[in-house]
């Protein structure tokens, strides 16, 4: 009983962190679909600047390394491919093309970016205090 629940608890796992559809919805937005069923929605130039690559983080430090204002407004991918089974690789119309973006930091970025939309004021409301 114990194999069984630890079997579905990683497919569990796996399903959060498995795309099943992605998709660019705009020139300013990416959407992955998960294996759960939950849609993370991603600007992409916020995408170009989370890049984890040598180039743009200190692979000692951590630190970024990338200036956000090297990085045009309207940059967008031009290209995403598969990276095994575990991420995608993105080519940015700004000529960047080095990053990998794994899934599981993928799933995180997004559910990241629905709490921080989530607490955010809808137009139109006013503050309460």
């Amino acid at each position: 009983m114990l194999r069984a629940m630890s079997g579905d608890s990683s497919r569990a796992a796996a399903s959060r962190t498995t795309p099943r559809e992605i998709a660019q919805r705009s020139g300013s937005e990416l959407s992955i679909r998960w294996g759960d069923g939950v849609e993370s929605i991603y600007a992409v130039r916020a995408l170009r600047l989370a890049c984890g690559c040598a180039a743009c983080v200190d692979e000692w430090t951590g630190e970024n390394r990338l200036d956000p204002a090297s990085v045009p407004g309207d940059v967008h991918p031009t290209k995403i491919e598969p990276v095994g089974r575990y991420a995608i690789g993105i080519t940015w119309s700004d000529g960047h093309a080095t990053g990998i973006y794994p899934f599981d930091r993928l799933r995180a970025l997004g559910e990241r970016e629905r709490t921080i939309s989530d607490r955010a004021p809808e137009a139109g409301s006013e503050d309460p205090a």
